[in-house]
């Protein structure tokens, strides 16, 4: 290269940079103006191609259940039929119709029989883990929850598996579980956000045969994520051995969240046992110092939560009378709880509300 055309490189490169500052904001305006339009664009294409995939995956259900119900099914090859499908449409088309796929799709055709109740808004991924559901009540409030939620395919999975649905619709009636299934689990009241039994299997702790409360305190704090989703929506989590100065003397709350919806603080107190009256107390005291320092204004009273392994209904009932604050006694399990046995006292439940 020569000197000449060396010297004009240089001076392209300062002009640029020269414009470059001049025009600067200019600049960066017309950069974020072509990132928007791509990330939109990459946006929409993703939606529109999940929307053809669920539309595919269902069309194709539709046709298998019609192929069927029209009498097409013959005898010699009726039950080969998935299998001679995925031989076929795998010969033509390629990967992705394996006799399990196409199960799956004919399944997704009979639990949602009008494409009207299919939502873009969840993927097929979503709709593989909803469609191991039985009960439609079940599968509506999970899609209800899902998008409400957003919910990854990972943490609907998780929801399902702790049988999030029938813990939450033993709580209530029949009308109770037909609203929780029209329209997600709704938080109005401090009663709301309180489960019985409260699923901690993420803590990592039942192949431990004694671990104590402050392992308990950690481990949730260390899948905090997790505690939150099985908490539920609105919980903030604001810090654990919260310091409670009283006096000469310091007391320590467990865990301390905001609730968003609520407006309220939710405190939270561990208990490795069985609940006891003197744990009950000792959560009033802490309500009533957060009432009166902490708390501000515009908050509403606190919320307490007393959590045990176990806890005597007669001996809570009478620990709670009589007391003013938002005080809840509730128990918690190390391990996921047996779905059958929950949807077996699910379907008790509404077989008596009915006769």
């Amino acid at each position: 290269m020569s000197t000449n055309e060396n010297i004009t490189n240089k001076d392209l490169e300062k002009s640029k940079t020269a414009f470059l500052q001049i025009n600067d904001s200019e600049y960066v305006r017309l950069v974020s103006l072509i990132s928007d339009v791509w990330e939109r664009a990459r946006d929409n294409a993703a939606i529109a191609v999940n929307t053809e995939l669920l539309e595919a995956n269902w069309k194709t259900g539709r046709y298998i259940v019609e192929f069927e119900q029209g009498g097409n099914v013959k005898a010699e090859y009726g039950k080969q039929l998935l299998t001679n499908l995925s031989k076929d449409l795998t010969r033509l088309r390629g990967k992705g119709y394996s006799r399990s796929n196409l199960f799956n799709m004919r399944l997704f055709y009979v639990r949602f029989p009008k494409i009207q109740t299919v939502s873009g808004q969840l993927s097929w991924s979503h709709y593989l883990e909803l469609l191991k559901c039985d009960d439609p009540l079940e599968i509506q409030f999970y899609m209800k929850e899902c998008i409400k939620e957003g919910w990854k395919v990972r943490e609907l999975k998780r929801q399902i598996n702790s049988s999030l649905f029938q813990r939450l619709a033993l709580s209530t009636d029949k009308e109770g579980v037909l609203a929780l299934a029209n329209e997600g689990h709704q938080v109005m009241t401090t009663s709301d956000i309180i489960r019985d039994p409260y699923v901690l299997e993420f803590a990592g702790l039942p192949q431990q045969k004694r671990y104590k409360e402050s392992d308990l305190e950690r481990a949730l704090k260390s899948h905090i994520e997790q505690f939150l989703l099985e908490l539920g929506r609105g919980f903030a989590f604001i810090g654990r051995q919260y310091i409670i100065p009283i006096g000469s003397r310091r007391f320590k709350v467990d865990l301390v969240f905001y609730h968003t919806i609520l407006k309220c603080y939710v405190l939270i107190d561990l208990k490795r046992a069985e609940i006891k009256h003197g744990d009950i107390g000792q959560m009033n005291l802490y309500l009533n110092y957060f009432k009166n320092e902490i708390c501000q204004p515009d908050d509403n009273p606190p919320v307490g939560i007393v959590l045990g392994a176990k806890k005597d209904e007669l001996l809570m009932e009478y620990a709670l009378q009589g007391i003013d604050n938002q005080l809840f006694a509730a128990r918690y399990q190390l391990y996921l709880p047996n779905r059958e046995e929950l949807q077996s006292q699910l379907n008790r439940l509404l077989d008596n509300t009915q006769s």
